[in-house]
């Protein structure tokens, strides 16, 4: 579970965030959209301990990140829109890698890497430097490392940017599995269609503050997520 707590983050006098609170509960998918610069991933990156906040409290699992981000960490996995991988290492080199961090049982990460290396189509390209590879590939390699330690929560900034038709595919089904074990997903996306029919809950975010909350088809109502989500825009 994941609890934001009136959380404000500020550049200077502007609020990226201000006074955001929801909860992300246990086996559910949860959808974090709004438009550029809304806040969403000054928000994901607090909740993973990589900015600092002003005011408020982030709960992982009933852990703080301020107060103890390792045990945070340890439970949760991120992926960001843009990967940021160790370019001169080889694929395998930098899962296992993430492996070590997580300490990893060596059964484990070779039953996990084997399992969604065949999934995305990476097996063959595991022995190749990072730096050889496409944005796609980069992702891919990004999501094979942050699922193959098994983490209780899945925090995702834009996560099907770059993907293939089948990788899209098979990423909503691992989602699908991850919550169904009792897992928690949140996720950025600005592909609306996908969040709407994959996703529990929705939180909507407009200049830096929560402008709707709560479950999607509640929501939705009689219309499209997109609908929604454009008429907030022009308020």
């Amino acid at each position: 579970m994941i609890k934001i707590k009136n959380v404000t983050k500020k550049y200077g006098d502007k609020k990226a965030l201000n006074n955001v609170s929801f909860d992300v509960q246990d086996g559910e998918i949860f959808a974090f959209i709004g438009h550029n610069g809304a806040g969403k991933t000054t928000l994901i990156k607090s909740i993973c301990g990589i900015l600092d906040f002003d005011e408020g409290k982030i709960l992982i699992n009933g852990k703080s990140i301020q107060d103890d981000p390792i045990a945070c960490k340890r439970e949760m996995a991120y992926v960001p829109d843009d990967p940021e991988l160790y370019e001169d290492m080889k694929a395998i080199a930098f899962i296992n890698f993430v492996c070590d961090m997580y300490d990893v049982p060596a059964s484990t990460r070779e039953q996990n890497i084997t399992r969604y290396a065949k999934m995305f189509d990476m097996e063959k390209e595991l022995g190749s430097p990072i730096n050889s590879f496409s944005h796609g590939m980069k992702q891919k390699i990004a999501l094979i490392a942050a699922l193959s330690h098994d983490p209780k929560t899945l925090i995702m900034d834009e996560p099907f940017v770059g993907l293939d038709p089948k990788a899209i595919f098979d990423m909503k089904e691992i989602m699908r599995g991850i919550v169904k074990n009792g897992g928690t997903i949140f996720f950025s996306t600005h592909i609306l269609d996908v969040a709407e029919k994959l996703c529990d809950r929705v939180a909507i975010v407009k200049q830096g503050q929560i402008v709707k909350v709560g479950d999607m088809k509640k929501i939705r109502g009689d219309k499209s997520l997109e609908k929604v989500f454009l008429e907030l825009e022009a308020e």
